[in-house]
């Protein structure tokens, strides 16, 4: 009985990785929506974002500027 439920385990196991690597795979294929072919990343897009996490505003944010100051300021 142990048997079986090994077999179902690895079987089900397997379909989800499959599963993944097929939806990986399709999306990749997916191309982007029309007028988001060109988006840049730029000072003011990174103003407009609510993310303080994000990895590229990094380079935008100068933190002795004084429109940065009430957002660090939060935390």
């Amino acid at each position: 009985m142990k048997t079986v439920y090994l077999i179902i385990s690895i079987i089900l196991i397997a379909t989800l990785v499959a599963v993944f690597i097929i939806s990986f795979l399709i999306n990749k294929k997916t191309p982007k929506p029309k007028g988001c072919e060109d988006l840049e990343v730029t000072e003011e897009n990174c103003l407009n974002c609510g993310r303080f996490d994000c990895k590229i505003r990094d380079k935008f944010i100068d933190k002795e500027n004084l429109k940065w100051k009430k957002y660090y300021s939060q935390f």
